[in-house]
């Protein structure tokens, strides 16, 4: 059967930012989880409270089920593999959501000792319960048989799970604006802002995307979809 040109360039089309966002996910957890597991307290990127001794293995425990949570969280995303291997899925899901719930309540715990002020204090705790309600909304929606429901709290989910991505986006983008801008910037500021624009910024972006995604009808997205070979049409930046 010869295949629609069109149909292969949109499936190629949605491939991409899945792909981006699989490997930005997966160097992530390279990057972030290993240091954690040294019994060097010096080897953690994440400043630890020499006075609090369970403080670095609090980061420890949350940073494992959270690695995992991220690196598995593209796979759900695939709608060959909820088509083909529901089981895959139901799997996959399963040891996600475990994931998430572990690392959510340890990372409770660690926000509390957390060496860079309140307001980072406050963004990690927002993020937690942010992250255990989705979770929940999520199981119960699938177990009532609310499929659309489910992946839509879900999609909410694995953002607040992507807030560890955007976290290293942003203070790279920090330390570059101190080193060549404003190098008097103090870190903890740049590392509070940081914070609170991964989880800001994911949210807005999870609810564009669920709108065009997931609860707008078909008919409305090919309206609005350019045609195939026409013309790009700018959009804002």
């Amino acid at each position: 059967m010869q295949r629609n040109p069109s149909t292969t360039l949109s499936r190629r089309r949605r491939q991409v930012p899945w792909a981006v966002m699989a490997l930005a996910a997966l160097g992530t957890v390279a990057f972030a989880v290993p240091p954690t597991l040294s019994s060097d307290p010096a080897a953690s990127r994440v400043p630890i409270d020499p006075d609090v001794a369970w403080h670095a293995l609090t980061l420890t425990v949350h940073a494992l089920p959270g690695g995992l949570a991220l690196a598995l969280g593209p796979l759900q995303f695939l709608t060959r593999l909820r088509a083909r291997r529901p089981h895959v899925h139901r799997i996959v899901g399963r040891v996600y959501l475990g994931s998430v719930v572990v690392a959510a309540v340890v990372s409770l715990f660690a926000a509390l000792y957390s060496l860079s002020g309140l307001s980072a204090q406050v963004a990690f705790a927002l993020l937690t319960v942010l992250w255990l309600y989705t979770a929940y909304r999520g199981y119960t929606s699938i177990r009532h048989g609310q499929i659309k429901a489910h992946r839509i709290w879900m999609t909410r989910n694995y953002a607040l799970t992507y807030s560890a991505v955007a976290l290293r986006v942003f203070l790279l983008a920090g330390v570059v604006l101190k080193r060549n801008v404003a190098p008097d910037l103090p870190f903890d500021q740049i590392y509070t802002t940081s914070a609170w624009a991964a989880i800001l910024v994911n949210l807005v972006v999870v609810e564009y995307v669920i709108l065009r995604r997931v609860t707008m009808p078909p008919t409305v997205r090919e309206r609005l979809r350019p045609a195939v070979g026409s013309t790009p049409v700018a959009t804002p930046a």
